[in-house]
């Protein structure tokens, strides 16, 4: 019952990194991509109908976390205090970017609430690209399971680092380039004319820093916590991630080459399910890694709710799962297609 509780919380966050991924990719590229009112307009129209209700799986994600393995979400709540506020400041920021630029006629006023879109948009990414760095990476958990770390130290991967680091930088912008390449794609999927060539042109440029970075990672995650092998070498069939993740960066290359917008953002998709899940999968049984003591690591068995709870759960979160897949299923059907600038609104 815990391992299909972690495979569940894995499932709610990768499905929120691939949907609210390609609104916050938009949203990095809305001030250089789009350079008149009408194209701004455009982007804002392709993720209008559905920015905030991607970011439900976020809270879906949290809840289910909450229900499943307390003790880790009572841990990392609290330990990631500073950077979580953070979060939910951009997020609220973003928001409002989006809700008063389309209330303003001054143009100056406009300005200032697209770029808070742009800007909050472009360091949500780095935070949860450093976030899942400060997972893999380990924190500084005490014998309570509980732990503190402050921004940064000295940059460096050490046993009390802080959050931000080398390494949980470099995730950082990975996290960057990759969400930048997917929202550029779903941007050309959903336009036309000189914004859909500017959206592809960003694609293009971003795909060679997205192949070096994934390599780059892969190396630095293995130099950082080498432990993250074990299962590989353990389950062979973990060795279908790496060659997934370099199969959907070869789809990617053509697809943008040939101006197949639809099949690239599809790849894009694929690239950032398949790199969470080796990540989980390298993981797995741990949830949070102490970077002090291995014995002092979070697992699935050591901060799982009751048996009886986790089945209950299970059937209650089923129902749920299966009415909000109807209902994005429903919703980006009736959405699909490129966008029109006819009527008011976005």
């Amino acid at each position: 019952m815990e391992t299909i509780w972690f495979m569940i919380v894995a499932v709610m966050v990768a499905a929120y990194v691939v949907l609210d991924g390609f609104d916050l990719g938009a949203g990095v590229i809305y001030l250089t991509a789009a350079k008149t009112a009408n194209e701004r307009r455009a982007i804002l129209r392709a993720i209008g109908p559905v920015w905030d209700g991607n970011e439900v799986w976020l809270l879906a994600a949290g809840g289910t976390l909450y229900f499943a393995f307390p003790l880790l979400y009572a841990s990392s709540f609290s330990g990631f205090y500073l950077p979580l506020m953070m979060v939910l400041w951009l997020l609220m920021l973003r928001g409002i970017g989006i809700e008063l630029r389309t209330h303003m006629s001054n143009p100056v006023w406009r300005g200032f609430f697209e770029t808070i879109f742009c800007v909050s948009s472009a360091l949500l990414t780095i935070f949860f690209g450093a976030a899942l760095g400060n997972v893999i990476r380990g924190v500084p958990l005490g014998s309570d399971g509980y732990f503190f770390e402050p921004l940064w130290t000295n940059f460096r991967v050490v046993a009390n680092a802080g959050i931000l680091d080398w390494y949980t930088v470099l995730t950082g912008v990975v996290a960057l380039v990759t969400l930048t390449a997917h929202g550029s794609l779903y941007v050309a999927v959903k336009t036309e004319g000189n914004l859909q060539r500017r959206a592809r042109s960003t694609a293009r440029f971003a795909w060679p820093l997205q192949l070096v970075l994934t390599l780059l990672s892969l190396a630095a995650t293995i130099y950082v916590r080498p432990t993250v092998l074990d299962n590989y070498q353990h389950y062979a069939v973990g060795y279908l991630i790496p060659v997934l993740v370099f199969a959907s960066l070869g789809v990617m290359f053509w697809a943008n080459r040939k101006d197949e917008d639809k099949i690239g953002f599809l790849a894009s998709a694929v690239y950032i399910v398949v790199m969470l899940v080796g990540a989980a999968f390298a993981l797995y049984p741990i949830v949070l890694p102490a970077s002090t003591d291995p014995a002092l690591n979070l697992t699935i068995y050591n901060t799982a709710a009751g048996q009886h709870g986790l089945g209950v759960g299970l059937a209650w979160w089923s129902l749920g799962f299966v009415l909000a897949l109807a209902y994005f299923t429903h919703l980006f059907r009736m959405f699909r297609g490129k966008v029109r600038m006819e009527g008011e609104g976005y």
